[in-house]
């Protein structure tokens, strides 16, 4: 944030200052204790384990500019320091909820800019797909996107806030595990347009089925401003339906009380997309493609493999042309787009292929990593899989399917880890041959030094909780 002070904050917050100077000027707020520092507002948030209040002693130690509690006995003691021993006192804001105050400061601010925005989510592929139209975007614009994934109830109001003035665009990415989350980042923002990459399973533990992670996620049109733009995957079966419900009957899909006029674009390989791709080819390099849009023909090369990302391309020059970016000009950035830290990140060494896929998985990426090994150039491919978590009663189908899909590609060995991950084995047993589980990292990592040879293809996939990618650290480390 700039031009914004602790008295902005308590406006905001509908707030109580208890001490400090409301002049103060406040960039940003910080959740960690340990990573509070001068501009910084400690934000201690109250977990199910975890009290931040404790912690609000250490943030000021650290340099913390200020802080906000729920609870005035929490900070009593050091305010009471800072009169008796003549220290200066610092800003502290008593508020009902730390997030909710992150979360109305954020509004606050996002009200203040003037810049285009774009939105995304979708099961799987946001942060992928949010890198690549910032990465469209920057062709023409000066981009600030969210950094890493943070896209929850604390990450957004944190993305929004650090902003700058002089930004011209903003992809923030927006995710949602529970009923109700998608609303609460909609209001905090006006978008020029939204993009949904698809609807999956991930969270269908906590929402039920595919069609209510549908309703749920659709609440980011709710932040679209009058003449925005809505681009949904119309290779998806909800999406799709969704797209063509919206042009039959706006009432029905965003109710008659809704004025808005809002356009919705398709994007993806059917032939009927706004935005399709035509002529794919793959190589051991990338991936090109003839992007096809209103009889308009544009080829494109990717430094990355995976139809998945040709897709993603395919909605970054979408919005890049909405934006106003020079439609060459944004393809010859993607060009350049060479992938995200655990998110299909090639590296070789050695003579061998390492995919490091491993930040998160569903049953919908764990094909797309699939895919991205078998499109790679070897004599050998090995998939080294975890447990799918968040996927409800149907899990154990879930990761058959998997195994069955790994089966019938490429696919020549399977290195399992997680008892979720011996049913990808069960589905793949017919198939191929060399399958085997370990019960414990290092014993994959063991395996794969002694067994892998140059000329091998090598994918680490599954679910962040189960840690895969401390496998694949530990190999290309050694």
């Amino acid at each position: 944030m700039e031009n914004f002070c602790v008295r902005d904050i308590v406006n905001a917050t509908n707030g109580r200052l208890l001490c400090g100077d409301e002049n103060t000027a406040i960039i940003n707020f910080a959740t960690n204790s340990g990573k509070s520092e001068p501009g910084l507002m400690f934000a201690p948030i109250v977990g199910e384990r975890v009290d931040g209040h404790k912690y609000i002693a250490n943030a000021f130690e650290c340099g913390a500019s200020g802080t906000l509690t729920q609870n005035e006995a929490a900070v009593a003691d050091i305010i009471d320091r800072w009169k008796s021993t003549g220290e200066a006192v610092k800003p502290v804001i008593l508020v009902d909820d730390s997030v909710k105050a992150m979360q109305l400061t954020a509004r606050e601010y996002e009200s203040r800019l003037s810049l285009d925005k774009v939105g995304v989510t979708g099961s799987v592929g946001k942060t992928t797909t949010k890198e690549m139209i910032a990465c469209a975007l920057s062709g023409g614009l000066k981009v600030y996107k969210t950094a890493g994934n943070a896209n929850s109830q604390v990450g957004v109001p944190v993305t929004i806030m650090n902003i700058k003035p002089d930004d011209e665009a903003a992809v923030i990415e927006m995710g949602m595990s529970e009923e109700g989350e998608m609303k609460r980042l909609a209001a905090l923002l006006t978008l020029d347009a939204a993009v949904m990459t698809n609807i999956g399973v991930s969270h269908i533990e906590q929402l039920g089925s595919q069609e209510n992670i549908l309703a749920e996620k659709w609440h980011i049109t709710d932040a679209l401003k009058d003449g925005g733009f809505i681009f949904l995957n119309g290779d998806d079966v909800l999406l799709r339906e969704r797209a063509r419900l919206c042009r039959v009957s706006h009432d029905e899909v965003f109710g008659a009380e809704d004025t808005r006029r809002l356009t919705v674009y398709t994007f993806g390989h059917a032939k009927d997309c706004d935005y399709r791709a035509e002529n794919i080819v793959t190589d051991g390099d990338g991936i090109s493609f003839d992007a096809v849009h209103a009889g308009e023909r544009l080829h494109v090369k990717l430094s990355v493999l995976g139809d998945h990302n040709v897709n993603n391309a395919l909605v970054a020059l979408a919005v890049a042309q909405h934006f106003g970016v020079d439609i060459q000009s944004a393809a010859d950035e993607l060009k350049g787009y060479t992938g995200v830290a655990m998110r299909q990140h090639v590296t070789k060494k050695d003579g061998i292929t390492y995919i490091d896929d491993s930040y998160n998985a569903s049953p919908d990426s764990m094909k797309a990593g699939l895919n991205v090994l078998c499109q790679m150039p070897a004599s050998y491919r090995v998939a080294v899989l975890a447990d799918m978590l968040e996927l409800g009663e149907n899990t154990k189908e879930y990761h058959r399917l998997v195994g069955e899909y790994a089966g019938k590609s490429k696919v020549d060995e399977l290195v399992l880890y997680g008892e979720l991950a011996k049913n990808i084995g069960y589905g793949a047993e017919q198939y191929i041959k060399n399958i085997r589980h370990f019960d414990t990292l290092d014993e994959i990592k063991s395996y794969l030094k002694n067994s892998l040879k140059p000329g091998t293809a090598v994918l680490f996939k599954g679910s962040r909780g189960m840690r895969l990618n401390e496998a694949a650290d530990g190999i290309l480390e050694a």
